[in-house]
């Protein structure tokens, strides 16, 4: 009744949401902030499609609003908002206001998260790729190598970026390759981002160390156009993006009716890692198993068998069923099937394809014997894990 009363006798507040949308991470906070928005008073909103090269928008200089949330990029949106003298949380950093409000990831767990990520595999020898543009990247590679640290292991950088803008980059992946070259293999590497992420794997492929065998990856924020165009698929870190949205909207909705600002930033843990291809296996050693696994990766769709990896190897099917158990835990057989089923997993979720085109893509010639495979494997028919974990 009260809530009813309060929307009749007083006007909406007017609220500016500034954010980059081109990405997952913003698009979640947006979600957040509606879910507030369903749960609580409502706002009218105006949501700016907002660039890190953007210019600030000029009506926000005279704007008679009563709130923002905003991504800061620049020193002239921080100054404008500002003398805007409203009530405003940030959502990116505090680079360019350090005493606005912020609500955000918390930046030092996801280091923390990512090297546990890849000691449980078996990892024994690291690196990370840093941006030097802003605090949170270095945050997120410097606790990284602090909790390698701890338990007893070394982590390399890789040069890092001044900035997310490459003006030379071939220059650039020269100077990456050098880097990943020089240090010991199986590696694995912590992107401060998605896209340093993607030019890891591109300087993988360009310098021929098979992914996940010889170098794994993980990013951060889960950007999904990216991961999944990545070649392979790459893992990240996924952020919370929609409960930095809902906590957000709940400060700004508190200091708009008059509220006392919090005395520290509102960081939220990150939800996970997002397992996808380039680190979605333990730490290979052995030469033998390193090649096996990427002509696995490399033919599935050719339907390769255990007999025609041996041969394609040079080696007896005795010896390669032994190294195969000894590096994975899984027989050759067994590692085909994972890869296969793990393929399957993606083109179902992911696309429309046909459960017989998916099957002949993998290399599975019958779509019944995919249907008793991945059935066995997940206790669903493929059509129902399509539906229950389709994208969207």
């Amino acid at each position: 009744m009260n809530r009813t009363k309060l929307h009749e006798t007083s006007p909406p507040k007017r609220v500016a949401i500034l954010v980059e949308t081109g990405r997952s991470y913003p698009r979640a906070i947006l979600k957040g902030v509606r879910r507030y928005l369903a749960e609580h008073v409502p706002w009218a909103t105006w949501v700016g499609g907002h660039s890190p090269a953007g210019r600030v928008p000029g009506w926000l200089k005279s704007w008679k609003g009563d709130g923002v949330l905003v991504q800061t990029f620049t020193a002239e949106m921080a100054e404008t908002l500002e003398k805007a003298k409203i009530p405003a949380v940030e959502l990116r950093s505090r680079r360019h206001h350090p005493l606005r409000p912020f609500v955000g990831c918390d930046n030092r767990e996801v280091g923390a998260l990512v090297a546990r990520h890849f000691l449980d595999r078996g990892y024994e020898h690291f690196a990370a790729l840093s941006l030097m543009s802003e605090d949170f990247f270095r945050e997120r590679t410097e606790n990284f190598a602090n909790l390698l640290r701890a338990s007893g292991r070394d982590c390399a950088n890789l040069p890092p970026l001044r900035s997310e803008r490459i003006d030379d980059y071939e220059a650039w992946q020269e100077r990456l390759i050098e880097g990943l070259s020089a240090l010991p293999k199986p590696l694995a590497v912590l992107a401060a981002n998605d896209q340093a992420g993607v030019h890891v794997l591109d300087a993988c492929r360009r310098a021929g160390f098979a992914v996940p065998d010889e170098v794994a990856v993980v990013g951060c924020e889960n950007d999904e156009t990216l991961c999944e165009f990545a070649v392979p698929e790459m893992s990240s870190v996924r952020f919370h993006g929609e409960a930095v949205g809902y906590e957000a909207a709940r400060l700004l909705d508190r200091l708009m009716r008059g509220g006392a600002r919090p005395p520290h930033p509102i960081l939220l843990p990150p939800m996970g890692i997002v397992t996808r291809e380039s680190s979605d296996d333990f730490a290979i050693r052995d030469g033998l198993v390193i090649r096996a696994v990427r002509l696995m990766r490399e033919h599935l769709a050719n339907g390769i068998d255990v007999g025609g990896l041996a041969k394609r190897l040079g080696c007896a099917r005795s010896t390669l069923e032994r190294r195969m158990k000894a590096a994975l835990g899984r027989s050759p057989g067994e590692e085909l099937q994972r890869l296969r089923l793990r393929r399957v997993e993606s083109f179902l979720v992911q696309t429309d394809l046909t459960v017989e085109a998916v099957a002949s893509l993998v290399g599975i010639a019958q779509a019944t014997h995919l249907h008793a495979v991945f059935r066995a494997k997940y206790g669903v028919t493929p059509a129902v894990y399509r539906r229950r974990f389709r994208v969207g």
